[in-house]
């Protein structure tokens, strides 16, 4: 631990400096000038534990990208406030006093339970999917998972004393405890946080809650109010009695409402009453409908008309019903429906019908019986818009009681599933209990859509595309659903009714009213999934009055949509993600009646949504420590202003430049200030987050901050990244594998922390943080601070070269130049992986280069240049600067204690180098180090060989010194220049490929019979594919005589010796051979003739001899 020590006391040295220097604190000009600023926000964290990895990983981005954008010389400021509002916390805390009540105030009487081993739910393989909506997948459930059902044993889990939970049974006492241990983690982070402009939301900040009210009243006014009162279908929980929106959910978030088409199949109860149970058909050896027909059954149903409710994504199809279907285990009930009539369906779904308004009573369910699946299979029914006068109830497999209402309506010509369940009854009729004259007539389908892919029965020719055999082909029948349900919606027409030729698109909302006026269907919505809320309760969907934000009204939307063209999103699937969402996102309650928040200004009994007082807060960053020095605005801030001054017309002049206001409290020089704050660092020109906030909370920002502000202050840029795995696993605290911030640090340090994040990636896919590359980080980072101790300590002795720069110095400093540009690229780009790769990796890998050209190891006996002063300060100064976004502290030691420098790293600029990348050096430093690595490899590939063919062993000669010879070449051979202008002449330049001419083109520049010529074209082809066209010019950019000889030490050094079985072969010499003008004479053979004669310009060859 004694290097992990040794970084650790080197943060905590730098974070004393910076909070005693106030490095962080930004303000703008007392003058109101307007110089380079960038303001960086990261959604507030949710105040109900401490901060994990996942938060520390969408973080780093803005504090990386603060910490480049400082060095580039603006203003820099990063805010950090803490949210609070929503049910989280007050449902948490809720619990808490339950189960003091429970358990006893320490929780002594609690007994710990055993539990039962877990069930891996069905998968669901019913339901049809509606070709328009986005489908939404989650990834934060299992981070979220504790695994325990007390929450009193996840406070434990938290590292909360137990003696300290039962004050946590007051909601407020949250708000006051992880606030502050979420900024001391962060502080042990680095985080360079203006910390003065940090808050608390909901009305425990009277501040905040002034600022929030503001944006609402505004939101409200007329003429075109974007908050809005009104019925709705919303998520909804029935044991708290308000909407659930995503920041209240357990589970579930992001699930949205999916809305169907209820459809009413009648049961034609009077003809099967009617019919003596000895004269039914049976199932099972039982009478059709005997249960339905019960005595008590019947007497409770008064009269009243029968229908079984099914829910159907496609309305338009009912005209080709040929029957329903049940799950035969599933529980149906008989619930008392508007009128005279009576509906079969799932509790479930009665449920949510209830608080529709679709019962007598909303929320009150009334049931008249129970069914089993069974107990319907063979009752007859009369399906509107059938074909048929009467069809019936048939069993299918793989109907879910958790989707839809339990009861599925057919249409076998349009749907994979419902064609191929009936080819299952019409083969095996006994096996699933049907008679066949329930199947066989209703067979084929009736065309009622014609598709030009798929015909006027799409079903049935998917089924045979597909080789679909029966109801057990589930991954082939998700692919024929999905292929037969989009063909139907975008290119169907209609083949009957009086919607006839017209398309699909067209009919469907003409033919649901159609059917919902003729009494024959309704409305029906559910959540899309499983959504439960932080109090327990399994949603439901509720039409609900209530105030919803008008998202998705047009003229809002198309300001939302020039929003985001404007902005910088850096990766494409961002921008898609956000374009998708601005399609399908609409109306969004933004009222609740439980839990904390601000209330509405103009309803009090409701609270604001907490996905909806935080759309805008970023300009409330602007001016929170002039409003208030504490987390919840208790103190008064640096303008001594109080909450209750702060009022609408104060914050039309702060932020939005209206007319100063004429009756107020506070100083015209404290307004002119706030609103000087305000105009310096607004817009937000970065904000980082989660790519899960893009369905909500971002795509709600740009819609906010369009209706409110005018388009220079829109947001610039939204960066959007994946979830953090932990070691390639989901990072879960019901598994175990989950690490804290703080525990992160414990283990590896700050900047170990910070290295890991920056390598774990880039982009919307999930990145990965690895224990390994943090504790290596470790390791590295102190290795390295050991050798810049050492080489500034040489440089102090007067041990490193100065004076003139060598060749080896001009290649450093180029390749140093080369590196500051292209950390620059990636800095600039938010490439954070390739910013670590650059500025810690390549960095130190020129560095070797340069050390095993000019410092001799411990065993050399000659000597060598060494190491130029200038450039090895250079260097040491490069690596703090370009370091310090991603490893502060680090580049703070180096800065600070090892180069002396009197300002801390914080203060520090961009490296501007006198020199430019040079191109030609840089290439002929490329061709040294292939040379030496082409040639060590080609010899000892020789040797292996040689070694491998010999039939018994003989010995070689390593006592006589070998030379190595080598030949350069000025000017490629003729041959080759002429089969290049002939490929030239094949190349189309608008299509970027070659027309495969090339055998033509070489025979007419007479190069067809040259057996060397096409192997040639081969290789500049491929070159040319991995290159580009720039691959048809081969000019060397360099003195390739130059570089040689500059290197002829360093060359003989790196290829001194080679390894044989016994012994070592010695090389004393190298000496290099122009090939132009070589012959046969003196010291040179037709060996040398042979081995010049493959040498080409930037390719030598060589000799061994």
């Amino acid at each position: 631990f004694a290097k992990l020590n040794a970084l650790r006391d080197n943060e905590l040295a730098a974070q004393a400096r910076w909070e005693k220097e106030r490095v962080f604190e930004a303000d703008a000009p007392s003058d109101g000038s307007k110089g380079p600023k960038f303001m960086a926000t990261f959604p507030y964290p949710y105040m109900n534990g401490r901060l994990h990895l996942g938060h520390a990983f969408t973080i780093s981005k803005s504090e990386f990208a603060v910490g480049y954008q400082r060095l580039k010389g603006k203003v820099s400021l990063f805010p950090f406030g803490f949210h609070c509002s929503g049910m989280p916390i007050k449902a948490s805390a809720d619990k808490i006093k339950a189960e003091v009540e429970m358990f006893g105030q320490n929780f002594e009487r609690f007994v710990e339970e055993t539990e039962p081993e877990p069930v891996e739910a069905p998968k669901p393989v019913e339901g049809k999917t509606d070709p328009t909506k986005i489908e939404k997948k989650h990834g934060k459930a299992a981070a979220k998972n504790t695994g325990l059902k007390y929450q009193f044993l996840i406070m434990k889990q938290l590292g909360i004393p137990t003696e300290e939970i039962h004050k946590f049974a007051d909601s407020s006492y949250w708000l006051g405890y992880f606030p502050p241990r979420a900024i001391s983690d962060l502080k042990s982070f680095g985080l360079s946080t203006d910390w003065r402009r940090s808050f608390i939301t909901t009305d425990h900040n009277p501040y905040y809650d002034s600022f929030v009210q503001w944006q609402f009243r505004l939101l409200r006014q007329p003429p075109s109010p974007k908050v809005k009162f009104g019925e709705r279908y919303t998520i909804y929980s029935a044991l708290d009695g308000q909407a659930c929106m995503d920041h209240d959910r357990a589970s579930g978030e992001g699930v949205g409402v999916q809305e169907y088409t209820g459809i009413k199949l009648e049961v034609l109860l009077n003809e099967l009453a009617a019919t003596p149970l000895d004269q039914r058909d049976t199932v099972k050896d039982k009478p059709v409908g005997e249960a339905l027909t019960a005595p008590h059954i019947l007497s409770a149903l008064k009269g009243k008309k029968v229908y079984m409710v099914a829910a159907t994504l496609r309305p338009e199809t009912m005209y080709g019903q040929t029957n329903c279907y049940v799950g035969v285990d599933i529980e149906y009930g008989i619930f008392e429906a508007p009128g005279d009539e009576a509906w079969i369906c799932t509790p479930r779904a009665a449920k949510n019908m209830a608080f529709q308004n679709l019962f007598a009573q909303k929320g009150a369910v009334i049931k008249i019986g129970t069914l089993k699946g069974w107990d319907l299979v063979g009752v007859p029914i009369k399906a509107p818009l059938s074909p048929y006068p009467k069809v019936y109830t048939l069993p299918m497999d793989g109907v879910l009681v958790t989707k839809g209402t339990g009861v599925v309506t057919s249409v076998p010509s349009d749907s994979p599933d419902d064609f191929i369940t009936l080819q299952d009854l019409v083969k095996k009729p006994a096996f699933y209990n049907v008679q066949p004259k329930w199947v066989e007539p209703f067979l084929p389908p009736t065309p009622i859509i014609q598709t030009p892919n798929y015909g006027n029965l799409a079903a049935v020719t998917a089924v045979q595309e597909l080789n679909i055999k029966s109801q057990r082909d589930k991954k082939e029948l998700a692919e024929a659903k999905e292929r037969v349900y989009k063909e139907g919606f975008y290119n169907g027409i209609m083949l009957v009714g009086p919607c006839k030729g017209k398309t699909v698109q067209e009919a469907k909302p003409m033919i649901k009213n159609m059917l919902i006026e003729g009494g024959h269907a309704f409305n029906y919505c559910e959540p899309e999934g499983l959504v439960v809320s932080r109090s327990g309760d399994e949603c439901i969907v509720s039409l609900t009055d209530q105030w919803y934000m008008d998202y998705g009204e047009e003229s809002w939307k198309k300001l939302a949509q020039e929003a985001l063209a404007r902005m910088e999103t850096y990766f494409p699937e961002t921008r898609n993600a956000f374009e998708k969402t601005l399609d399908w996102l609409g109306q969004w309650a933004c009222s609740r009646s439980f839990g904390l928040g601000t209330r509405m200004p103009w309803d009090p009994q409701y609270l604001i949504e907490s996905l909806s007082d935080s759309t805008i807060y970023m300009a409330y960053y602007t001016v929170a420590h002039m409003l208030h020095s504490t987390l919840d605005g208790s103190k008064m801030g640096s303008l001594n202003i109080s909450a209750s001054d702060m009022k609408d017309d104060v914050w039309d002049y702060i932020l939005l430049g209206k007319d100063m206001p004429k009756e107020t409290n506070i100083p015209k020089s404290s307004l002119e200030a706030m609103r000087r704050e305000f105009e310096f660092f607004y817009p937000m020109d970065l904000r980082s987050s989660g790519k899960d906030l893009i369905n909500n909370h971002l795509t709600f920002s740009l819609y906010n901050h369009t209706a409110i502000f005018p388009k220079d202050l829109w947001p610039q840029s939204m960066r959007c990244n994946g979830h953090l795995l932990l070691n390639g696993e989901k990072m879960s605290k019901s598994t175990g594998n989950f690490m804290s911030l703080y525990d992160s640090i414990e283990r590896y340090g700050a900047d170990a922390t910070r290295f890991a994040l920056a390598d774990a990636g880039d982009g919307l896919d999930d990145a990965n943080f690895l224990c390994k590359t943090a504790d290596d980080a470790v390791l590295k980072l102190h290795t390295e601070k050991e050798l810049f101790e050492e080489m500034l300590a040489d440089a102090n002795a007067g041990k490193l070269r100065t004076g003139e720069y060598s060749w080896s110095d001009r290649v450093f400093l180029s390749e140093m130049a080369r590196i500051v540009s292209q950390a620059d690229r990636a800095y600039t780009a938010t490439f954070y992986r390739e910013a670590l790769k650059v500025s810690f990796y390549d960095l130190q890998n020129v560095k070797s280069e340069y050390r095993k050209i000019t410092v001799a190891p411990p065993y050399a006996t000659e000597e060598y240049e060494g190491m130029h002063r200038d450039l090895v300060l250079l260097y040491i100064e490069l690596q703090a600067v370009l370091m310090s976004p991603l490893t502060p502290h680090w580049s703070e030691y180096i800065w600070s204690t090892l180069l002396k420098k009197p300002e801390s790293i914080t203060k520090a600029k961009w490296p501007k180098l006198d020199v430019v990348p040079d191109e030609s050096i840089l290439a002929a430093a490329q061709y040294i180090r292939d040379l030496i690595h082409k040639t060590r490899s080609a010899e000892e590939t020789a040797i292996r060989k040689k070694a491998k063919g010999k039939k018994t062993a003989v010995a070689e000669d390593t006592t006589t010194p070998k030379t190595i010879r080598f030949y350069y070449a000025k000017e490629f051979p003729s041959w080759q220049v002429s089969a290049l202008a002939a490929l030239k002449t094949t190349w189309d330049s608008e299509k970027g490929a070659f027309t495969g001419k090339e055998r033509e083109a070489m025979a007419a520049a007479g190069l067809a019979s040259d057996k060397r010529v096409m192997p040639f074209v081969a290789m500049i082809k491929k070159n040319i594919d991995t290159n580009g066209p720039s691959a048809f010019d081969r000019t060397v950019s360099f003195d390739e005589k130059e570089a040689l000889y500059a290197n002829e030490t360093f060359i003989g050094r790196e290829l001194a010796s080679f390894k044989l079985d016994k012994g070592e072969l010695k090389v004393t010499k190298v000496e290099f051979v122009a090939k132009v003008g070589l012959t046969v004479g003196g010291e040179f053979t037709e060996e040398d003739i042979a081995k010049a004669e493959p040498a080409v310009p930037g390719a030598p060859t060589y000799r061994m001899l």
